[in-house]
């Protein structure tokens, strides 16, 4: 999910995040567009990302979030966009709780939103600190600056410190690249570390393919000079693309699953367990509880079972081909003896004729 007020660069990052235009940008110079997209929409589309030059791809869903942050009053976009990400676990959760499971159920919870702060030079506004500080508990929000080559070096730096400093003020948990130094190993440390310190994220964005010295390369161009997007110097951009779709990917899947989804799952069942007390609700308290626990269980018998298949399989195939280089080898030796026989063969009829031919 990507989500930030309107021109703070989130159709531009999507689309070089995806290395082909998913999303439209708005036009300004259409009325029609401009009253359209009156009021906070959410959109989402499906796509596939090229991880490498192998052509290893990933299904990317994006949820865009046009029009937030346009409105005097955003307490209504903070609700729909609650609502969307918490509508995605009930779906879950209802899935999860059915005796007999959809074999083609989807699951769309969220794994990652990337919040696009506005560069303005400053810390937080109020609408930044409310927005995170209601999503936070339900997605992994990883803060980034977006348009950040509208700052002078040194006024992103020190938008930087004062974010974060807010951050760390307003208690909001963020997704800060968690490690653990007694179970995690050195590079995973480091990793982490150095994410950790280029929080919150520069952004530059840009469509735009020039050529630089011989390179095509995307950039913004600018009288004073050329900012490319892909260039660390310029742009956290790849770090954060690597974060997402690469280093992280998992991490961010686990965390939601985990932790983020556990705890809403464990309000939920709160909230039924305390309906049911009121009289709302046929189950007993230790009925609810015990089936709940009997499905996850089940559920995590047949991923084990799952995973045993796979190990199985491996094992199989991986005993096919030893026997099929042990038939290899013996067929190389058989020809090899079959050669030498020859060869002395040979050697012996030459023999032969040469004592004839002395007689």
């Amino acid at each position: 999910m990507v989500c930030g007020a309107s021109g703070t660069g989130r159709t531009t990052f999507v689309n070089m995040l995806c290395g082909r235009r998913v999303l439209e940008h708005k036009d300004a110079d259409e009325p029609s567009s401009n009253h359209a997209e009156y009021g906070l929409e959410i959109k989402h589309i499906t796509t596939e990302v090229e991880l490498d030059e192998e052509n290893t791809c990933v299904s990317l869903t994006v949820v865009d979030t046009p029009g937030f942050g346009d409105d005097i009053d955003n307490e209504a976009s903070f609700s729909k966009i609650l609502e969307y990400l918490e509508r995605q676990y009930d779906d879950h959760f209802a899935e999860e709780t059915r005796i007999k499971r959809n074999p083609r159920f989807k699951d769309k919870r969220v794994h990652a939103m990337l919040y696009f702060i506005t560069p303005t030079g400053h810390g937080l506004r109020e609408l930044d600190i409310e927005l995170m500080k209601r999503l936070a508990p339900r997605v992994n929000v990883i803060p980034v600056i977006g348009r950040a080559d509208s700052l002078t070096s040194v006024e992103l730096l020190q938008s930087k410190k004062l974010i974060m400093e807010d951050i760390e003020h307003y208690r909001i948990p963020i997704y800060n690249f968690p490690y653990d130094v007694e179970e995690d190993d050195e590079e995973t440390i480091e990793e982490n570390t150095e994410l950790r310190g280029m929080m919150p994220f520069a952004i530059v964005g840009s469509e735009e393919v020039v050529e630089i010295h011989g390179r095509r390369v995307r950039a913004r161009q600018y009288p004073w000079g050329i900012v490319e997007v892909d260039n660390p110097k310029h742009s956290d951009f790849l770090a954060v693309r690597s974060a997402l779709l690469h280093s992280h990917l998992l991490d961010l899947k686990e965390n939601t699953y985990d932790f983020l989804y556990e705890n809403y799952r464990t309000e939920k069942l709160s909230k039924i367990i305390n309906d049911g007390d009121r009289g709302s609700s046929p189950m007993s308290t230790e009925d609810l509880v015990s089936r709940s626990m009997r499905l996850k269980e089940q559920q995590l018998r047949k991923d084990e079972q799952h995973l045993r298949e796979v190990e199985i399989k491996i094992q199989r195939e991986i005993e096919e081909k030893r026997q099929e280089l042990l038939a290899r080898e013996a067929q190389l030796r058989d020809m090899e003896a079959q050669m030498q026989l020859a060869e002395r063969g040979a050697g012996v009829g030459a023999t032969q004729t040469d004592d004839a031919g002395d007689r």
